[in-house]
């Protein structure tokens, strides 16, 4: 299954037997998993670097000593990483309803202790995917961007007057270049960000 290529997911849980028994179950089922006993600990992990480019998942307490889940929650919300790394929580049933309303706030679900484990290991996938397809869409963006960089400021210019759809006479006039120079600097263009239209170029140029 594709989203399981190189997938790493990580355990936050106070609990050391829950953490085992998680890893134990990942490992069942050829998952990679890294283990932290706090927030704190996990937030000193992510201090390291930014993630890899690789799909992530993240297994939560919500109620741990020091820092909760849910504080550590908003702060990956804030530093717009739910995409990537998709967040489950682990909830006992008296903390459900605020599980739910981490979920109407961006969490990818909650799992009530004691869990099924292939229900989690399902939504585990599912969450797999989700972070996959946000990795490459950023790989995509981040190719798109090299490329405008490696474009002239001439080249740049023509090119956003192109997506405007404006025809090259007028391209033309406005740069006070010949229509001819407007027609290279064109097809060069589309040569660089690898195009055959301007719609095309529209349509890529909206990732950016």
């Amino acid at each position: 299954m594709q989203p399981l290529i190189d997938a790493l997911i990580f355990i936050v849980d106070d609990d050391a037997s829950v953490r085992e028994a998680l890893a134990w179950l990942l490992r069942s089922r050829r998952l990679v998993s890294e283990q932290y006993a706090s927030a704190e600990d996990f937030e000193l992990r992510l201090a390291e670097g930014p993630l890899a480019d690789q799909p992530h998942c993240l297994l939560l307490d919500v109620r741990m000593p020091g820092m909760s889940g849910l504080v550590l929650f908003d702060r990956l919300a804030e530093r717009g990483l739910l995409e990537v790394l998709p967040v489950i929580f682990l909830t006992g049933h008296a903390d459900v309803p605020t599980a739910v309303d981490a979920v109407k706030r961006g969490a990818f679900d909650f799992c009530e202790k004691p869990f099924s484990d292939n229900a989690l290991v399902d939504r585990i996938e599912q969450a797999l995917g989700g972070s996959l397809r946000a990795v490459e869409a950023q790989r995509a963006r981040r190719l798109l961007l090299r490329r405008v960089e490696e474009l002239t400021e001439r080249e740049r210019e023509v090119m956003r007057r192109v997506v405007e759809g404006l025809p090259n006479k007028l391209i033309a006039d406005q740069l006070s270049i010949s229509v001819r120079t407007v027609e290279v600097h064109r097809a060069r263009v589309f040569e660089k960000m690898e195009v055959k239209s301007a719609v095309e170029l529209a349509n890529l140029l909206r990732i950016v």
